[in-house]
């Protein structure tokens, strides 16, 4: 297996992009990223993305990104894991570059989800889950986090203040974010006076609806030139769950991200202690809460505290989602683990402006796919 780096990032801001296509959006990422990475061409091309032919009737987007990019005679195909395919995008591409059978490998994820109806997306977005039996009773993708977030509360004895608060951290940071769907800060109190979506979860506890793609270009370590703005993957790991909440042992698990980050520091050969910077996957404020907890940085139950305590704070113990997280940031479905990628990627190489870590050397990425149906997990390290 080849040492792999990530040697060009691009992406799009987050939005209600009325005036494009998903089509121009990936294309737009695309030619950044290339550009970035002073390449003219890939050898091979995957596309994250979930929701295409629910949303947009469109799929075979491999083909159609890389006839765009005049990129005729590539192999390019679309990579599907609901929320986490952005996420399983890079995985591939950092899979097919390791074993040697492609060099300069660009993976990509986008959603286009502002031009349909709330309920369309709605339904499009239970596609995450086992959408035979969990529409069919009227459990929603909310609804399903909700479960989750009841019991939380329930058996820690947990205030829910203190885990909304994830949402004001996250909107915190997405203040200086160039490409973040929201630029200002919410305080405690507009967060639990904004409308209930499924109790106990309000609205700003909920990742929006957005628009987006962002693209990173793989390459072996030995044929990187550039070290300054390069980062290398020490780890790329997957794992899957039993799909559906009422399947599994204990739904305040996610052992998805257990699994997948267990494996993850053992290729890297670090603890958790040793992270410098996590991404997590907070499309509601639990999920963040939980992610912390199940990657190794909390106990059960006590997640909450780190947020609280400022741990998670760009100067804290562990900071966390420093470009504002999906509740900040945005979370253009099939996009988010890339863009997660691509954030980490700028604080590897000092590039995250008044959000930057200090000395930041490595950093984690987790991405789900449903209520941690799916878990990529990402270790990266700055080679400067």
């Amino acid at each position: 297996m080849r040492r792999v780096a990530i040697i060009g990032v691009g992406c799009t801001a987050i939005g209600e992009h009325w005036d494009k296509s998903l089509r121009q959006l990936l294309v737009e990422a695309a030619l950044k990223a290339m550009d970035s990475a002073d390449v003219e061409r890939i050898d091979a091309l995957y596309v994250g993305n979930m929701m295409s032919g629910a949303l947009q009737e469109q799929e075979h987007l491999g083909a159609l990104v890389a006839s765009h990019l005049g990129l005729r005679g590539i192999p390019a195909c679309k990579v599907e894991a609901a929320c986490a395919s952005g996420g399983m995008a890079i995985h591939q591409a950092f899979l097919a570059v390791a074993s040697g059978m492609y060099d300069y490998v660009m993976a990509i994820g986008g959603e286009k989800m502002t031009d349909r109806k709330t309920p369309e997306v709605t339904l499009a977005l239970a596609m995450a889950d086992d959408r035979e039996y969990t529409i069919a009773v009227g459990a929603s993708f909310v609804a399903l986090n909700a479960l989750v977030y009841r019991l939380y509360i329930e058996k820690f004895n947990v205030d829910q203040e203190d885990i909304a608060l994830f949402s004001v951290h996250d909107h915190k940071y997405s203040v200086n974010n160039p490409h973040a769907q929201f630029k200002k800060p919410l305080t405690l109190e507009a967060i639990m006076n904004s409308p209930p979506v499924a109790d106990p979860i309000r609205l700003f506890e909920c990742a929006p609806i957005g628009d987006g793609a962002a693209a990173v270009i793989l390459a072996p370590l030995d044929k990187v030139k550039d070290k300054e703005n390069a980062v290398e993957i020490l780890a790329s790991t997957a794992a899957i769950d039993h799909l559906s909440l009422n399947e599994r042992e204990d739904i305040l698990t996610l052992w998805s991200t257990v699994e997948a980050s267990r494996k993850a520091y053992k290729i890297a050969r670090i603890e958790p202690k040793d992270i410098d910077l996590v991404e997590v996957h907070d499309a509601f404020s639990i999920l963040g809460v939980l992610s912390l907890e199940d990657l190794g940085f909390a106990e059960k139950g006590k997640g909450w505290q780190l947020v609280k305590e400022g741990q998670i704070e760009k100067d804290g113990d562990i900071p966390t989602n420093t470009m504002g997280g999906l509740l900040g940031r945005g979370h253009p479905v099939g996009g988010t683990g890339v863009y997660q990628v691509v954030e980490a990627y700028y604080q590897l190489t000092g590039r995250a402006g008044a959000n930057q870590v200090d000395d930041a050397e490595l950093a984690l990425t987790q991405s789900l796919g449903g209520v941690a149906g799916t878990s990529v997990i990402h270790i990266l390290k700055r080679m400067r």
